[in-house]
């Protein structure tokens, strides 16, 4: 929310070729509380000094000569960056307001002035502009907080994914058809997740495994071996947890394995 200091500091430039309604502007601003606030009499300038300064609100005078209001409201949209022209016009000619709102001018008041009316506009366009500016501020923040999370989950998943590559004979990651996506090391050979069953598997052990995929189950340090044609037992060790999006849809599956056949081989001979 806008407070009222807000509000009161909020920067306004007055834009009119008439000193007597410069004056009358000022004082009636000045008695209301307001402390930032400038005027000109020079529609010429009134571009250098939004550019400069961004005023949150710019009461404009339409009937001046040289450069009528209309063409100070073309000039302003080329310097506002989000868009919004902060702009309250002041016309004595009742055709004008549709064609300034049409322009870019967020509201109007009549000539001759009625004071409390002129105020009560002016306080309701500060208050909506500097909301306005609150949350482009916000969005800008919550952007930047997104890229900032965004490449730290990307560094961690790095880090994740290296850390596997060193710990492990290899890495592997499938899609939702079981067909592998990423994988590191030797895995079609020594695996064959997604080139069909190899002849030699124990049928117990991978349909377990299977299983364990197919009921989007994770599995960790699961051993499982394959027989050779010379007869050989390979014994393999493979670790897999599920995939999903932010939907919640299973995509696949990611793990590590590696080879154990020494292990094993040590563990039996052991007892």
């Amino acid at each position: 929310m806008i407070d009222a200091t807000q509000l009161l500091n909020a920067s306004i430039l007055i834009v009119d070729d008439q000193e007597a309604n410069v004056m009358l502007l000022e004082r009636m601003l000045s008695n209301a509380g307001y402390t930032q606030v400038t005027s000109t009499m020079d529609p010429f300038a009134v571009g250098a000094l939004h550019l400069a300064n961004h005023y949150d609100l710019i009461l404009l005078d339409l009937q001046m000569p040289g450069m009528d209001g209309f063409e100070v409201l073309e000039a302003l949209k080329l310097i506002e960056p989000d868009g919004y022209v902060p702009v309250l016009v002041v016309t004595a000619q009742p055709g004008h307001k549709l064609r300034a709102l049409q322009a870019g001018a967020k509201d109007f008041v009549a000539k001759p002035f009625e004071l409390v009316e002129v105020e009560t506009r002016i306080h309701n366009m500060l208050e909506v502009r500097l909301l306005h500016r609150q949350l482009n501020r916000y969005n800008q923040q919550l952007e930047h907080q997104v890229m900032e999370r965004t490449a730290e989950l990307r560094a961690s998943e790095a880090r994740f994914q290296r850390y596997a590559e060193l710990s492990s004979d290899w890495y592997w990651e499938q899609d939702a058809e079981g067909k592998l996506s990423h994988w590191s090391g030797p895995v079609m050979d020594m695996v064959g997740i997604g080139a069909g069953a190899a002849d030699g598997w124990d049928v117990a052990e991978r349909a377990t495994l299977e299983a364990n995929i197919a009921e989007r189950k994770p599995f960790l340090d699961f051993v499982y071996r394959r027989t050779a044609a010379n007869g050989k037992v390979q014994y393999l060790q493979v670790s897999g947890e599920p995939m999903f999006d932010e939907a919640s849809r299973f995509v696949g599956y990611r793990g590590v394995g590696r080879d154990v056949t020494a292990m094993a081989a040590m563990f039996a001979a052991s007892n």
